[in-house]
């Protein structure tokens, strides 16, 4: 593989490169820059201005509203959206939800469905997780009953989600439902939408340590569902879950927001003094930037790798479990990295700060958010399936285990 940039997607990173300059709202790229909170407000203002541009779902085909690009044309974008300043975008229904209905969808749902997920009329969130069946997804207990009547056919859907993130922005949720117990676990499992408008779902707010309720509780109680809203056929969900796991894996990776963070990290340890010299000049802290640096350009690779395969009608395995684990490995190590570098100033917890700049920060102003970012991104080698569970993707995968 050739590493080096050819002429044309030199350009193509020029192009980017102005479109942020140009498009990207100051205000949101210095809360992303600080790792500070977004409002829905400013996801939905990011959605639409990408969206104008064509380029918000990219590894979507172009017959239905991606832009065409190669696997470096990704690479380019997503890696100067994150230097930039560009936010993470809500990746339900553009990054998981869209791959399965292309790949499994009805035509009927496709054209209903797509559209509606680019302009944003849809803000969906996951139906996964449940009390009892996190990264065993196998045991979820969801049940939808069909039921048979004259005004139409529908689901009766009872049981409980939980982690539901961003659950309290989406009008739409898609869910994983028992729909057989007569058989293995992972046969009688089927894959629906369910509009949470529907009367008999109920949200509740799971408050985090930081009060925030980013992550909520989804209960359906009753809840009828069409049997339209059924994606693909019944008791086939397993299949179309593991699909939409494989994107999920990857995007948790986060290849360019390592390399903000790790842009980030380096230039607060040539701020901060320790025995009076930098701190990148400390042998052992600058020996845990060059190691987090080898093994994100280890990843940069492999993330390319995957790209391609997918963008030759190939589907990521193994290799988005590896990167799930080490893009979740390295965004933790630089974070906590930046946590040390603030010392003793990363400890007071200042609500506003979260928010927005504060008139008298403690210490540097990245001190403010380096504790919170810290203990939030722990998440990250849990959700999506942790990463003891990749660990025996890739030893039965690869190794045959």
């Amino acid at each position: 593989m050739d590493l080096n940039f050819t002429s044309e997607e030199l350009a193509f990173r020029d192009e980017v490169r102005a479109f942020l300059q140009a498009k990207l709202p100051a205000e949101i790229a210095a809360k992303t820059k600080a790792g500070q909170r977004l409002t829905k407000t400013d996801q939905e203002q990011w959605h639409a201005i990408l969206n104008g541009q064509g380029w918000l779902a990219n590894h979507w085909p172009e017959q239905y509203g991606g832009p065409g690009w190669g696997a470096v044309q990704k690479f380019i974008f997503d890696t100067e959206c994150a230097l930039a300043g560009g936010p993470r975008i809500v990746p339900f229904g553009v990054n998981m939800l869209g791959p399965v209905l292309i790949k499994y969808g009805s035509e009927a749902q496709k054209s209903y469905w797509l559209p509606r997920i680019l302009s944003g009329q849809d803000w969906w969130c996951q139906g996964y997780s449940e009390p009892g069946a996190g990264s065993d997804l196998a045991s979820v207990k969801t049940t939808a009953v069909r039921v048979a009547d004259p005004a139409g056919d529908y689901y009766l859907v009872n049981g409980q989600k939980t982690w539901t993130t961003q659950g309290q922005h989406a009008n739409m949720i898609f869910c994983l439902v028992r729909t057989n117990k007569e058989v293995k676990a992972q046969s009688g499992i089927s894959f629906i939408l369910v509009d949470m408008n529907t009367p008999g779902v109920e949200l509740r707010p799971i408050k985090t340590l930081d009060g925030d309720s980013e992550v909520n509780e989804v209960f359906f109680t009753d809840v009828k569902v069409p049997v339209e809203n059924l994606v693909g056929e019944e008791n086939k969900g397993w299949t179309y879950a593991k699909y939409l796991l494989t994107y999920e894996r990857t995007g948790i990776a986060g290849v360019g927001f390592c390399i903000a963070a790790l842009a980030k990290l380096k230039v607060i340890a040539a701020k901060v003094s320790k025995n009076g010299q930098p701190l990148d000049r400390d042998p052992l802290f600058a020996a845990r930037i060059a190691q987090v640096e080898i093994e994100l350009e280890n990843m940069k690779t492999t993330n390319l790798r995957v790209i391609a395969a997918v963008a030759g009608g190939g589907v990521p395995g193994a290799e988005s479990s590896m990167l799930k684990i080490k893009g979740t490995e390295i965004r933790q190590e630089i974070h906590s990295l930046i946590r040390r570098a603030m010392g003793p100033y990363a400890a007071p917890f200042i609500e506003e700060a979260q928010y927005g700049p504060v008139e008298e920060p403690v210490g540097l102003p990245e001190a403010a958010t380096a504790a919170t970012n810290y203990f939030n991104y722990r998440k990250l080698s849990i959700f999506g399936g942790s990463n003891e569970i990749q660990k025996n993707i890739i030893s039965k995968m690869i190794l045959g285990l």
